[in-house]
């Protein structure tokens, strides 16, 4: 038996104007497991940053614009576990423990607040994230999704 009841992958390319797409797609495809709001809310949050971190770190030197992609896979496990792997292939991360750090920021801009991945991990179940500096980065994002996990929480 197939671990997944369903999945998808897909690559677009690191623009701003994609944040808000992907938030409606991972919206879409939640909608299967029969979402809360706050469930709902909670996990497009989640998407929404780590695209973020895509697009304003990853290709921040990148000067080819075809080169410049996030790829987004989802896993809906059967006991209702929502998986979302957010990629780049961008200049990646030197020093994840740092990073994950509330208020460190890579861009060395005051612009950024620092809070990227403590946000994706106050609304996920398990965040874990992988990168290799000049290769890229994946973030993985795992959350119970469905009425019968709100009740154990």
């Amino acid at each position: 038996m197939n671990r997944y009841n369903n999945q998808f992958k897909i690559t677009f390319p690191a623009k701003s104007a994609n944040e808000a797409f992907s938030r409606s797609l991972i919206s879409a495809f939640s909608t299967q497991l029969d979402p809360t709001i706050e469930e709902l809310c909670d996990i497009k949050t989640a998407v929404s940053e780590a695209v973020t971190n895509c697009i304003v770190h990853a290709y921040a030197k990148e000067t080819d614009e075809r080169k410049k992609t996030v790829s987004i896979t989802a896993y809906i496990e059967y006991d209702n576990l929502l998986t979302v792997k957010i990629s780049d292939r961008g200049c990646g991360i030197d020093d994840i423990e740092k990073a994950l750090q509330p208020m460190y920021s890579g861009s060395g801009s005051d612009e950024r607040s620092g809070m990227g991945f403590s946000i994706m991990g106050c609304f996920t179940d398990k965040l874990s994230v992988k990168s290799k500096p000049g290769k890229g980065t994946t973030v993985t994002l795992k959350k119970y999704i469905g009425k019968q996990h709100a009740a154990k929480k």
